[in-house]
């Protein structure tokens, strides 16, 4: 049986800052990220976690770091070098935490597209492109796109909404030459992880990265290629012109939507055979991607 989920964390450490998922702590020079179990759809922190999802998800995060082999933020995940009172229980941080350097966060989503799904299929039926680039007509639901494609948002708070922008809006908030070579390096993130990924029975139809700044130094930051910033879709029962099943988050929003919660006032409780499936879905995701047992 998994352990109940941690839904919150509650550190004597410093300063803290609730993300969607994350606690964060602000330890001098450094800062302590913890993958909570909580779990957000719509712009919606549920009030239901996932038992070892943040396991999962920074599990997944040292895997990529170390495969991408880029500048990143991570210093450290040992949890002993931490000044923690002697009597507080360590083990509820193993697994989920890593210690991080501080950068500047550049306030832009760097997400690419290789598959025509989610908040881009609906832009993409609406207009015949996203974020401002054109694609072919006659395009179908979780198509394979032509080329992988670069469609940055905006970085929203809690209870506000990703915005999809257009390259020009990014270039006019960042710099052109900033914009250019997080363009440049997210696409070919993305198409390493894809390859690797696809090597392991997965596509990765598309990919959100984050990046900051610190000694004039660009950084990949946050998460990558996890369930929760990736849509992780079975090879082997890809069929386009439909919603794909998924070992991502998607399958929590589907239930969601056929609930009929109506994504405006509290998220209801998700039921037990949701948890559990999803659970099942991160953890196997996991295996497939590291090819670890995840323990």
């Amino acid at each position: 049986m998994p352990n109940p989920p941690v839904m919150e964390t509650h550190l004597p450490i410093g300063p803290l800052r609730r993300g969607k998922v994350r606690d964060i702590y602000d330890i001098k020079d450094q800062l302590l990220l913890v993958s909570t179990d909580r779990i957000s759809a719509f712009d919606w922190v549920l009030p239901t976690g996932i038992p070892d999802k943040g396991r999962v998800l920074t599990g997944l995060s040292l895997f990529w770091f170390h495969f991408l082999q880029v500048p990143h933020h991570l210093i450290s995940t040992d949890i002993d070098t931490l000044d923690l009172p002697d009597a507080m229980d360590r083990e509820m941080l193993r697994g989920r935490s890593m210690i991080v350097r501080k950068t500047n966060v550049i306030p832009v989503e760097c997400v690419v597209r290789g598959y025509l799904a989610g908040s881009g299929w609906q832009e993409y039926q609406a207009t015949g492109a996203i974020c401002g680039l054109p694609l072919p007509a006659g395009l179908k639901e979780c198509d394979k796109l032509p080329q992988a494609i670069f469609t940055p948002a905006t970085k929203a708070e809690i209870g506000e909404h990703d915005e999809n922008i257009s390259f020009d809006f990014m270039v006019d908030r960042i710099g052109r030459a900033l914009s250019e070579e997080l363009r440049d390096r997210s696409l070919e993130l993305y198409q390493r992880g894809a390859d690797h990924a696809w090597e392991r029975g997965i596509l990765i139809a598309d990919a959100k990265f984050e990046f900051g700044i610190a000694d004039g130094k660009t950084y990949l930051i946050d998460e990558v290629f996890t369930p929760d910033s990736s849509r992780f879709w079975p090879a082997d029962l890809y069929t386009p012109g439909q919603s794909q099943p998924s070992f991502d988050k998607q399958f929590v929003r589907d239930w969601l939507t056929a609930s009929g919660w109506d994504k405006n006032s509290p998220p209801p409780e998700l039921p037990v055979e949701i948890i559990e499936k999803t659970r099942s879905k991160y953890i196997e995701a996991y295996e497939r991607l590291t090819g670890q047992t995840f323990h």
